[in-house]
């Protein structure tokens, strides 16, 4: 991938540069905050929801590339956040921040990104470097924002290239809640916006790895009373709560590492009959606790038009997507058993306990963004706690 500045709409000499950590320079057009990020650089190919994917905790530590270009066409709100703070690094466009055209739109999404701190690049030939992702795996890089244009690239090569990467670093700290807090927010709805759950049960305690809003609110909107406790949680503060359930949320990072501290708590509650709900990270997080292994993928998955296949019913589900590290399905002990597969690559995208009332997902059920193909899960966990 030479050197270029293939920046559509602006001209000028570039006030920005993505530097791999093979040495590789892509210059371009400086966006939100002029400011400098190393992480890993990664792709999603949702053609919708970048506000929600930019704030999603489980992009912590990551450059995120947009492979469809059309990005900031709706603005930024203050409703379609996953946080309150994004907790990924920076962001990669091909072409600069479209105008915002929408109601609900009360930012350019430019503006956003200043105020979070976050810098981006546009200009990039996001096909190709997609294709490096593909090819050799998730690189590390840096972007560099700088409206004067002037470049210490020797200094940011080193920067990018000492980076350690995701594997061994455990980010679910970072992004987690620092004390416990009760959530009644429930999904949005074009008639009023987010509603409030009323109820008094079921009881979920939702241990929080970096737990999407969205989460929480389909559990809300299931009828769940929710609280949140903070990912270093012991069990027996979980069990203090008196849940009727307990989740296990998405969030950054690799497991393996989170796992060190999380594994043994999940274990504890393991030995319970409280029904257990994991998704994405905390899905990684189970089977761990249950004995299987983690191992990062070359590319990860990420978009919103993953395939899933039920394994029990033959269904086909198009789902949401967000992880650079899976479970090694040939590793489940006795006793798990997949339910879901990726129809992309075949790697393992559910699993359950055959004798307790306990499973999990990889993919993300709540979407925020893609399509709602397996809320229904949120209902089936509702019914192994009540018994329906």
């Amino acid at each position: 991938m030479p050197e270029t500045n293939t920046t559509a709409h602006r001209v000028g000499p570039p006030t920005a540069v993505l530097v791999l950590g093979d040495g590789r320079v892509v210059s371009g057009q400086g966006l939100g905050a002029s400011a400098s990020a190393v992480g890993e650089v990664c792709f999603n190919t949702s053609m919708t929801g970048y506000q929600e994917i930019i704030s999603d905790p489980s992009y912590a530590g990551q450059l995120i590339t947009f492979t469809f270009p059309h990005i900031g066409n709706v603005g930024s709100n203050e409703e379609d956040l996953e946080t309150i703070t994004p907790a990924a690094r920076g962001c990669i466009l091909r072409c600069d921040i479209t105008e915002p055209s929408n109601w609900r739109a009360s930012r350019h999404l430019d503006a956003w990104l200043v105020n979070h701190g976050l810098p981006g690049i546009a200009g990039v030939d996001t096909r190709a470097l997609t294709q490096i992702v593909r090819k050799s795996g998730a690189p590390n890089g840096i972007i560099a924002h700088n409206p004067d244009g002037r470049f210490d690239l020797e200094t940011l090569r080193q920067h990018a290239a000492t980076w350690p990467g995701l594997e061994g670093m455990d980010l679910a700290r970072e992004v987690s809640c620092s004390q416990s807090y009760t959530w009644d927010q429930t999904a949005w709805s074009l008639e009023g916006s987010f509603g409030r759950f009323k109820g008094c049960s079921p009881h979920v305690v939702a241990i929080d790895f970096g737990a999407k809003h969205n989460i929480l609110r389909c559990l809300a909107s299931a009828g769940c009373r929710v609280t949140v406790v903070p990912a270093t949680t012991s069990a027996e503060d979980v069990l203090t709560h008196k849940p009727n359930g307990i989740f296990l949320s998405n969030g950054p990072g690799d497991p393996a590492a989170t796992g060190s501290y999380a594994v043994p708590v999940i274990r504890a509650l393991l030995e319970t009959a409280i029904p257990i709900f994991g998704i994405c990270l905390g899905h990684q997080m189970l089977a761990l606790a249950l004995g299987a292994r983690t191992r990062k993928m070359r590319q990860g998955h990420r978009g919103a038009n993953h395939p899933v296949k039920d394994l029990a019913t033959g269904k086909v589900e198009i789902t949401s997507q967000n992880h650079g590290f899976m479970v090694d399905a040939e590793s489940l002990p006795e006793g798990v058993e997949q339910t879901h597969i990726s129809l992309f690559d075949g790697t393992l995208e559910g699993l359950r306990l055959t004798d307790k009332p306990v499973f999990s997902v990889q993919h993300h059920p709540e979407a925020s963004p893609g399509p709602r193909d397996s809320h229904y899960l949120f209902d089936h966990f509702v019914a192994t706690i009540t018994g329906s």
